[in-house]
């Protein structure tokens, strides 16, 4: 299976949420179409703004699907991004360009349960995949064997894993790990932490703590500092990304379990709203499961559209 058909597969639910009101043909009611949106946890006021421009393009002559794409992409995508996703196609565009990252050190956070551990296993694959060389740091000293959880990850993927005993000083770990990188000089250094919610206020700073001692030991690092969120709990989502960027200035979002949810329509919120990219999306378990986010691809899975042509 393809990873735009696996895509489509993991946003079935959140497209029953719109075809509910949409019928098969797609052509419904405007004020059906905000209601949709709404359900599929887009927010009240970016879904009449999806109408709004929707509408304008129906009136235009477009067509409704054509028209409501182009309104999703003109939340999801810049301009700039969109010709080139729909020149290129959307397989063709996963398998050649790698997500590039600032920096050698990315460090991977979020709330508890989120899947952190996991993601960046699946991330150390992807960018091996592309001819990076990754270490990891587990880093998620409090949780019981979390280091240990991700030390097999990296045993059983071939990526050395720097890791400490249970309660062991996270930041200390993060140290001693910038520093291995930089005298190795692997590509990159994805470096785990533990879940903690955003209202647990010394915790957050404890964030705070590993990213400067990371900078200490490999000076401009990290270059990158991914949230990863749970489609599963939609709007809450987004004041989690409020709370972990205030603390440490998230530079990226990943968006896992897409296909758990009829939520799906939170990628716009967190698009618009949040300013922040978002760096990959997953649909699943396996490996293959996590990819790049292609906005053009999404929004084509989202109305099950065919994908562009390469």
């Amino acid at each position: 299976m393809s990873w735009f058909d696996r895509l489509r597969q993991g946003l079935s639910r959140t497209r029953d949420v719109l075809a509910a009101e949409a019928g098969s043909d797609w052509e419904m009611d405007w004020d059906d179409l905000e209601i949709a949106l709404i359900a599929a946890d887009v927010g009240a006021a970016l879904a009449a703004e999806v109408v709004a421009e929707a509408r304008k393009e129906r009136e235009r002559g477009t067509k409704f699907r054509d028209a409501l794409e182009q309104a999703l992409l003109d939340q999801l995508e810049p301009d700039r991004m969109r010709q080139k996703l729909r020149r290129v196609g959307f397989e063709l565009d996963v398998k050649r360009n790698v997500v590039e990252t600032h920096g050698k050190v990315v460090m991977v956070i979020g709330v508890n349960g989120v899947g952190k551990t996991t993601t960046i296993a699946k991330l150390g694959q992807y960018y091996r995949a592309h001819g990076r060389s990754v270490m990891f740091a587990a880093g998620d000293t409090f949780r019981a064997a979390g280091s240990a959880q991700l030390a097999v990850w990296g045993e059983r993927l071939g990526i050395p894993t720097v890791t400490a005993p249970d309660g062991a000083d996270p930041g200390a770990v993060a140290f001693d790990a910038a520093r291995s990188r930089a005298a190795r000089g692997h590509d990159l250094l994805f470096v785990d932490t533990a879940g903690r919610l955003h209202t647990q206020h010394n915790l957050m700073e404890e964030l705070g703590k590993v990213k400067r001692v990371v900078g200490k030991a490999d000076p401009g690092e990290p270059g990158e500092v991914w949230l990863v969120l749970d489609a599963v709990t939609g709007q809450n989502g987004l004041e989690q990304a409020r709370r972990f960027h205030d603390a440490v200035g998230v530079t990226g979002v990943i968006v896992t379990k897409l296909d758990g949810t009829g939520k799906g329509g939170i990628l716009l919120r967190i698009a618009r709203e949040l300013a922040l990219p978002i760096r990959f999306v997953g649909v699943g378990e396996a490996a293959e499961d996590l990819q790049p986010y292609d906005a053009a691809a999404f929004v084509r899975a989202l109305l099950d559209m065919p994908r562009a042509a390469a």
